[in-house]
């Protein structure tokens, strides 16, 4: 902030009423330039509402993707090449959002940084945020890009078997949009992003904020590969087995060849790596602990949210200050709870269902 913000910061913190006469008055400037001195401090997310309410709650910051789901559930085996009976569900969906929501859920504020097309389906996603408990206010709307669109096909097991996402709209988050955005990024308790952003945005945002904890979600093995040459300016990470793969260069097929993935990520300068292994487990790695967390194969209904589920679960985690252990069999729990219903965000979610969960049998196998 400049040194006028910050004076008007503190006139309004002893008086919240503070007309911008008033303002104008006690800073021997026009009542104009308080006017537009407000709105860029509204913008960055200083101050919120009428009156002048300085927003100062702890919040994480999510900077990502925001789409409309549309997915097909078949009412059998799926067949290839052949028109399915089923069923289609539209919803709120996009990992950045997703990952919001779950947090908004686990009792934490989130703020969403994400675009939308000036549209139906844009102002849906608006209006829905408030319900949801996230803060979507500062996200960018857009009139000449719809909104983002992921269309998926499940398989009669609730996996995805095939998807196209259009997400155009998403190319807007500039880094010159990011910075007009600083102050909100900065006063976050940590910031998770996702690889749904422009290359150029996650390496502006990863080096502009060199304090900042950034968790990140790889999203998919042909997007992780944008974070490659920034690894070590991130907090935690958490891609697949295929994902891993990818950034790695080291194909995991036994425990050695997983054990030296994650030995890859901490070289590179990540903090704590989290690599998913699907029914099999988790497995996690920092600088004095590596295990694997193994888990019995959960029923799915729809595994479409079960990742940004499990994020939100590690930001929860270690907002708590839990031991690392304790986080993934947290994160664990919260993952197949979603896995359990067909919304992409599971209605439930909560932290005193997700710790119901963790009562279940989970086996820790220690590698160091």
């Amino acid at each position: 902030m400049t040194n006028r913000e910050q004076e008007i910061i503190e006139l309004i913190r002893k008086n919240p009423m503070i007309t911008q006469n008033e303002l104008s008055e006690k800073l021997s400037i026009t009542r104009s330039s308080v006017a537009v001195h407000i709105t860029n401090l509204m913008k960055k997310g200083v101050i919120k509402g009428k009156c002048y309410l300085l927003d100062d709650e702890p919040y994480v910051c999510v900077v990502g993707g925001a789409n409309i789901d549309i997915q097909g559930f078949p009412g059998e085996q799926l067949v290839m090449n052949d028109s399915n009976p089923g069923s289609v569900k539209i919803s709120h969906g996009g990992v950045g959002r997703n990952i919001a929501e779950n947090i908004s859920r686990l009792g934490i504020a989130a703020r969403l940084i994400t675009a939308v097309g000036n549209d139906d389906y844009g102002r849906g996603l608006l209006e829905a945020a408030g319900s949801c408990g996230m803060d979507m206010k500062h996200s960018l709307i857009s009139d000449e890009s719809p909104t983002s669109i992921y269309l998926s096909i499940l398989d009669e097991e609730g996996d995805m078997k095939v998807a196209i996402a259009q997400m155009h709209v998403l190319e807007k988050i500039t880094p010159e949009f990011i910075e007009n955005r600083r102050q909100l990024i900065k006063r976050a308790r940590l910031c998770v992003i996702d690889t749904n952003l422009p290359e150029k945005t996650l390496v502006f945002l990863t080096q502009e904020f060199p304090e900042m904890d950034f968790y990140l979600d790889t999203v998919s093995t042909a997007k992780a590969v944008k974070v490659k040459n920034i690894l070590g300016r991130l907090h935690t990470i958490k891609p697949n087995r295929l994902e891993s793969e990818k950034l790695t260069g080291i194909k995991i097929t036994d425990e050695g060849s997983l054990r030296r993935s994650g030995e890859f990520f901490l070289k590179q300068g990540v903090r704590h790596a989290v690599i998913s292994l699907g029914g099999r487990g988790t497995y996690y790695r920092d600088e004095k602990n590596e295990f694997i967390l193994e888990t019995e194969k959960a029923k799915v209904v729809n595994a479409t949210g079960a990742g940004d589920a499990f994020m939100a679960g590690l930001v929860y985690g270690s907002l708590n200050k839990m031991s690392p252990e304790e986080t993934i069999r947290f994160s664990a729990a919260a993952s197949k709870l979603a896995l359990r219903h067909e919304n992409t965000i599971n209605p439930d979610m909560s932290v005193k269902n997700i710790q119901k969960l963790m009562e279940e049998t989970y086996h820790v196998k220690r590698l160091s």
